[in-house]
């Protein structure tokens, strides 16, 4: 046990447990330990390095201090694009002069883009460059971005005429004095330089965002107990620093845009990243960095391309006769379990029997003259598995999708409802309308702490999980909640277009009365959001943290495409033959109904909460457990102890030529 103990101090090495025959076992070990030790040390492939490339020191890399270096840069970065995002639809209208549907659309394809890109960001990382350098290549971009806004938002060359009455130029109307008769929208060069500064924003951020929960998340060790638990409480403190940026970006930032003018705005933005890129690089020193491991597609496509080319073959009634299988045998009577506390070794599973073809084994020739199959012929169990997996999880992802076309509605047509309202807070000071979207985060800073230092104690007294309740249980208690918050928004919207429609009513409501909405989608997203990202970055997936970070990334760009969508469909089927609008046709929220695609949200939300909890039930839990593995690893005796020491599991080795014992 000392043994194991000593080589545990080094993360980047990984054990397994072979079962076999026991004495054996004892065999093997018994006078060769030192050529044992020495054959380990050989072939085994570390997992985390440090800033030079050599093998982490757990006592100097990694842990909290490491993270606290990417928090820094979280807060910073969702500091500048929440700025641009959240008030990007007042600059659309007001200087870009676009509709209110198109300036909608351009919001919503702008997120969907920034998290659409976080699967390619996800892909590098895991397959080429690494975290950090992902993070760093990609800030850099951002930050070019950011600084193209700022300069075409201060030229007016960049921009169409400026003085013209919006509202009339959009209606038609005849122009007001002192304006021209219509306002013209940004055209051809012009669009082309916004476009251009928008989705370098958009493609910097969406690399960034996926490697920055990863490269954090890398920063603790899954196979040690304390630091398992240290893991959750970085889930939660990258929200609070997700919560932070958000806040000083509603609040100080959108009102430097609406006092100072937008160039100076995205002007700050860009410094704000600029302050983000120099706290990544303040941690160079300390950061535990895993290398990336070649394309990891390759993998998974490989299980396709063997079930499909065994697909006339028929899976045998035992699962242990499958390629690999020795790998994922279940404890046995001495309660011995194998053990990788990179990516595990999984047991069977009988879900999508068809992917078990891959790892049938057919010998090709006879005798002596066996031939070898090829990787892209013959799977592992654990390969197949691991794909299994990957399966499994996109109806979870899938029915996140709604949750992000409701946030989608709060970032752009709720900031417009707030614009028709009583923006009014002192005699001289009004709410600008993206601030709105502050209220929420401020209780989240308070909530999140809150939670983690007394909510997950307390139910994981009760539940015995980890992390309070389980990743799952989190994401349903926040789709429930994102109902209410369309139930809210719809109810209040009636309230003020009735309202404003009334005309013995002289009084405008105030901008707080639709504050509820925000708030309870606040503690919706704060469920719905870390239990997604723990979720999947605890799948047993070797290599693919970045990548399975940036697939919960899509489930906000697939929801901010959907609400597009549903716009443009809303406005064809409410709209008749008679001229008549539809209800999101009009730039008038007066003659619009938005009351009623809310209600539509809140029915569509209800339904995908059933649906979610369908899947919910349907999935089997079962990430690669270090934490109990390693428990059961320390109870064992020294003789069984003496078994472990003799099979380190070695990575890089091709699966394909192993044989089945």
């Amino acid at each position: 046990m000392e043994d194991i103990e000593a080589r545990g101090q080094y993360e980047n090495k990984k054990l397994q447990v072979q079962l076999g025959d026991h004495e054996d076992g004892i065999k093997s070990c018994t006078g060769h330990h030192g050529e044992g030790e020495q054959s380990s040390s050989s072939t085994t492939s570390p997992t985390t390095l440090d800033w030079r490339g050599r093998p982490s020191d757990p006592n100097k890399h990694g842990g909290m201090r490491a993270a606290s270096f990417v928090l820094g840069l979280q807060a910073f970065e969702i500091m500048g694009i929440a700025a641009v995002g959240n008030n990007l639809i007042t600059y659309l209208i007001n200087e870009m002069h676009f509709s209110l549907s198109t300036s909608a659309n351009i919001v919503t394809n702008f997120v969907g883009t920034v998290f659409i890109l976080a699967l390619f960001g996800g892909f590098l990382s895991d397959s080429y460059l690494g975290c950090f350098w992902t993070i760093l290549i990609f800030g850099f971009v951002e930050l070019s971005g950011f600084i193209l806004l700022s300069v075409q938002a201060h030229l007016p060359q960049l921009k169409p005429p400026q003085y013209c009455n919006i509202n009339m130029g959009m209606s038609g109307s005849t122009a007001a004095a002192g304006y021209s008769s219509s306002c013209v929208e940004a055209k051809g060069f012009k669009a082309f330089i916004f476009f251009v500064a928008l989705y370098l924003v958009a493609l910097g951020s969406g690399c960034v965002k996926p490697n920055m929960i990863a490269h954090g998340g890398d920063q603790f060790n899954p196979t040690n107990p304390k630091q398992s638990k240290h893991l959750s409480t970085y889930f939660n403190a990258a929200y609070f620093a997700f919560s932070l940026g958000e806040l000083v970006a509603l609040t100080l930032l959108v009102w430097v845009q609406t006092h100072s003018g937008m160039d100076v705005g995205f002007g700050v933005s860009a410094a704000a990243m600029a302050m983000g890129l120099i706290s990544l690089v303040s941690g160079t020193l300390y950061y535990r960095n895993k290398p990336p491991r070649g394309t990891i597609f390759t993998p998974i496509a490989q299980v396709f391309v063997a079930a499909i080319l065994k697909r006339d073959q028929i899976c045998p009634s035992n699962p242990e006769m499958l390629h690999g299988s020795h790998r994922n045998q279940q404890p046995n009577n001495n309660n011995i379990v194998p053990i990788s506390s990179d990516s595990g070794h999984l047991v069977h599973t009988p879900r999508f029997r068809f992917l078990d073809k891959a790892c049938i084994k057919i010998e090709e020739g006879t005798g002596g003259n066996s031939k070898d199959e090829s990787p892209w012929r013959l799977c592992s169990v654990t390969q197949v598995e691991q794909v299994k997996i990957l399966i499994s999880v996109l109806p979870i992802f899938a029915c996140t999708i709604i949750f992000n076309t409701i946030l989608a509605q709060l970032q752009t047509f709720s900031v417009q409802q707030g614009s028709a309202m009583n923006t009014r807070l002192a005699r001289s000071f009004h709410i600008p309308p993206a601030s709105l979207q502050s209220i929420p985060y401020i209780m989240l800073i308070v909530i999140v702490p809150l939670y983690d230092t007394f909510f997950v104690p307390f139910a994981r007294r009760i539940t015995g999980h980890e992390s309070g309740i389980s990743p799952l249980q989190r994401i349903g208690a926040g789709l429930f909640l994102a109902t209410f918050s369309m139930v809210s928004a719809a109810l209040m919207e009636k309230k003020r277009r009735d309202a404003a429609l009334d005309p013995s009513n002289t009084t405008i409501l105030s901008i707080f009365w639709i504050t509820p909405q925000f708030l309870i989608f606040g503690l919706s997203e704060m469920l719905t959001a870390v239990g997604l990202i723990e979720f999947f970055y605890k799948q047993s997936l070797r290599g693919m943290q970045a990548f399975l970070t940036a697939i919960t990334y899509c489930s906000y760009s697939f929801g901010f495409y959907l609400s597009s969508l549903l716009v443009s469909l809303v406005n064809k089927i409410t709209s008749s033959d008679n001229n008549k609008a539809g209800w999101l046709s009009n730039n008038d929220l007066n003659k619009d109904r938005l009351d009623l695609f809310y209600w539509l949200l809140a029915a569509l939300s209800f339904l995908n909460f059933l649906n979610y909890l369908f899947w919910a039930r349907w999935y089997s839990y079962h990430p690669s457990s270090p934490l109990s593995t390693r428990t059961t690893l320390q109870k064992q005796d020294t003789t069984h102890a003496n078994h472990y020491r003799c099979f380190d599991f070695n990575p890089s080795k091709d699966i394909a030529h192993e044989t089945v014992p």
